[in-house]
């Protein structure tokens, strides 16, 4: 076993190998890596398939016990500082290099369906093999300082794919807002880490925790400066999480394909986050103030993401503000001191989150036969409907993600939502009462989504509703008119550029073809939707309170297995009935209310919204967050960039354009005085010597 883990470096580096070895292709032979397109993803896919086996093996042989591996080489040494680099494989690290790896694996397969006909299919691949490598690089770290390198990568990467199709002006927007709003808070987590480093010493995550716990209880440190420090690390994980108030930046990552939607919301980027906070939990336990900023920011995150998501429209929009409901769970677990809550609810959501950003992209996918590929059409639930008849796998699969998010027993979702929401009522009730508002309303809003899609009659071909729809979305359209059309994206490519590039059309003629019906997808987009149905529904059991064998595996590095023992034979099998009926309950009724609203008819939603008119539009509008920001800052910051681009014209290039003028001036004046004749200078002498006789004579 040993073996294992001495090779344990080539499960981010295989990845990472890939992308090179795809890259290097696409910059000198350009033309034959294209025409290579099915080679370069099997290579690509191959060696994710082997770190996701690595990743297994390292899994099970810390279950079996073996202890914490450690292997490091000095990087950098100057006098009394030495900075090291290397990896570290524990029990939180064996069980994200597989969730990273599977997810990873599994939206690589699907990619060959879904971006099949996109001439930048080997580009895409290149660029999802560096993600995978980032975030696995990010994993196994040993110290602060290899995780804020990591870190910055998965940012650059996160920018490469929402903008992958740059030319589109939404998905460049939204690449740009993405990479500019992880700024803020990578601004925050750099400043923290140096803060840390001054107080403690060190990177170590262990040693700085310790330090900072004695620093703090012996007064060497003000408590303040302790809280100060801590938050700045967690303004980190508060934007690469999209938490309050940096949330705004994962719904309009959505402008990215479907593929990189679902790693980014289900394993890599915004779990990135949450594993930040565990990792750095050692820091925040000894700063309660901190660790209380965390569950209420989490807890209200929570709400807010559920609280918009029940009046969106577009598909996937609808899913990035679950994905920001759910990180809050999380978030607000790990403040409320429920380590292993957090990290279970961030394993089961992974799975079935990915299975329905997966199956959103499978809805567009055979929805663009019908309505085109214009995205505020295939998107849009509102011309979909009745969909399970057409697309079985697709149907089925997207209701079990349901069902495991809204917490239905035995699904995954229900025994991690419900340990969060059983730790926060021990903790703070108004933080349990959040968590369970949000329960409800988030099965509210998934089966609003089923059942808009899924149910009833199908409405694609109804021209009244396209036709309200386009009007609705003219403003957008204007915003990007003038432009050339897409280059990159679903259906831009021609016949003759797919046959260039070694594509294959499969039963169409073109991509571009228009049919009545929407399509189930090909095996390749299918089949990874069955493989995640698999833990969506069964690896909740790893985690009941009867046998919480995730909790004996993974707990708090300041506790012991024998506590972690203790605790669970405290289990009241009482209490756990009260506390999941009551949530269970909630979100049974949040499924009634939409199947009454949107499966039966019984409700019209829009009478509901016009009675609560202000509300309605208050979640519409996104909470007004986007508006404000776009007020504050956006414009906020034109107006001070105008400001100081006078300051330049007016004073800087002022100053500059006077020495200029007087130097032009004055060399104007002498050059007549240059004429080379030496009575001249003698009278220019004489005159000078006569003016200052006269000078001092009159003083």
């Amino acid at each position: 076993m040993e073996v294992i883990y001495q090779y344990a470096w080539l499960i981010p580096v295989l990845p990472l190998f890939g992308a090179m070895l795809v890259g290097l292709g696409l910059i000198s032979l350009n033309q034959v890596t294209n025409r290579l397109r099915q080679l370069n993803a099997v290579v690509i896919i191959s060696l994710m398939g082997a770190a996701m086996g690595l990743s297994f093996a390292l899994l099970w042989s810390q279950i079996q016990g073996h202890p914490t591996y450690v292997r490091t080489l000095e990087w950098a040494a100057a006098g009394n500082f030495h900075l090291s680099m290397g990896y570290t494989i524990d029990h939180l690290t064996a069980v994200m290099l597989v969730i990273v790896t599977t997810v990873a694996f599994l939206v690589m397969v699907y990619t060959d369906g879904y971006m099949a006909h996109d001439p930048g299919y080997v580009r895409f691949y290149s660029y999802l093999s560096l993600f995978g490598s980032s975030m696995l690089g990010l994993v196994v770290s040993s110290n602060l300082v290899q995780v804020y390198i990591f870190w910055e990568l998965v940012g650059m990467c996160s920018y490469l794919l929402v903008g992958f199709w740059y030319d589109r002006k939404s998905a460049a927007d939204a690449a740009q807002k993405a990479f500019v709003t992880n700024r803020v808070g990578d601004f925050g987590l750099l400043l923290g880490i140096l803060g840390l480093f001054w107080a403690t010493g060190s990177f170590d995550f262990g040693v700085m925790g310790d330090r900072l716990g004695e620093l703090v209880q012996s007064g060497s440190i003000s408590n303040f400066l302790a809280v100060l420090l801590a938050i700045l690390v967690f303004l980190g994980p508060v934007a690469k999480s999209a938490q309050f108030p940096l949330h705004v930046w994962l719904p309009d990552a959505m402008e990215g394909p479907t593929p990189i939607s679902a790693l980014i919301h289900a394993a890599t980027m915004v779990a990135a986050g949450v594993f930040l906070v565990a990792r750095m939990y050692p820091v925040f336990e000894h700063v309660p103030a901190a660790m209380n900023v965390i569950a209420f920011t989490g807890a209200f995150t929570a709400f807010l993401g559920a609280t918009i998501a029940i009046t969106q429209n577009d598909i996937k929009k609808g899913l990035a503000y679950s994905t920001i409901s759910q990180l809050g769970y999380m978030v607000m677990a790990m403040g409320v001191g429920s380590y292993s809550a957090g990290l279970f609810h961030l394993m089961t959501h992974a799975y079935f989150k990915a299975m329905l950003f997966l199956g959103s992209g499978s809805v567009i996918h055979g929805m663009e036969g019908v309505v085109g590929h214009d995205p505020a059409l295939a998107q849009d639930m509102r011309l979909m409907g009745g969909l399970r008849k057409y697309m079985p796998v697709t149907g089925i699969t997207f209701l079990i993600g349901c069902l495991a998010i809204s917490g239905i027993p035995p699904f995954a979702g229900f025994w991690s939502k419900d340990e969060i929401l059983g730790k926060a009522f021990e903790a703070n009730p108004f933080l349990w009462l959040i968590g369970w508002l949000t329960a409800g309303i988030t099965a509210f809003y998934m089966f609003r989504m089923y059942f808009s899609t899924f149910e009833g009659k199908f409405r694609g071909t109804d021209e009244k509703i396209k036709d309200k729809l386009k009007k609705a979305s003219t403003i957008i359209l204007e915003l990007e008119s003038g432009e050339p059309a897409p280059t990159f994206g679903p259906g831009a490519m021609k016949k003759g550029e797919l046959a260039a590039t070694g594509g294959h059309h499969g039963d169409h003629e073109s991509h571009g073809h228009h049919s009545d019906t929407p399509h189930e997808s090909p095996w390749t987009m299918t089949l990874p939707l069955a493989v995640l149905a698999v833990p969506s529904i069964l690896i909740g059991l790893v985690g009941t309170p009867y046998a919480n064998y995730f909790e004996e595996f993974i707990f708090p590095p300041t506790e012991t297995l024998s506590e972690v023992l203790e605790k669970a034979a405290e289990f009241n099998p009482t209490e756990f009935y009260i506390m999941a009926g009551a949530s269970v309950g909630i979100s049974l009724i949040g499924i009634t209310l939409a199947s009454l609203m949107y499966l039966r008819g019984k409700i019209d939603p829009a009478a509901i919204a016009a009675k609560i008119k202000p509300l309605y539009e208050l979640s519409l509008n996104k909470w007004y967050f986007d508006d404000i920001y776009h007020r504050v800052f956006v414009m906020g910051l034109r107006r001070v960039a105008r400001q100081v681009m006078e300051v330049d014209f007016r004073v800087v290039d002022g100053a500059v354009n006077l020495t200029g003028f007087f130097t032009l001036v004055s060399g104007e004046g002498l050059k007549y005085l240059e004429n080379g004749r030496a009575q001249f200078y003698a009278l220019i002498i004489f005159g000078a010597v006569l003016g200052l006789v006269i000078f001092f004579g009159i003083t």
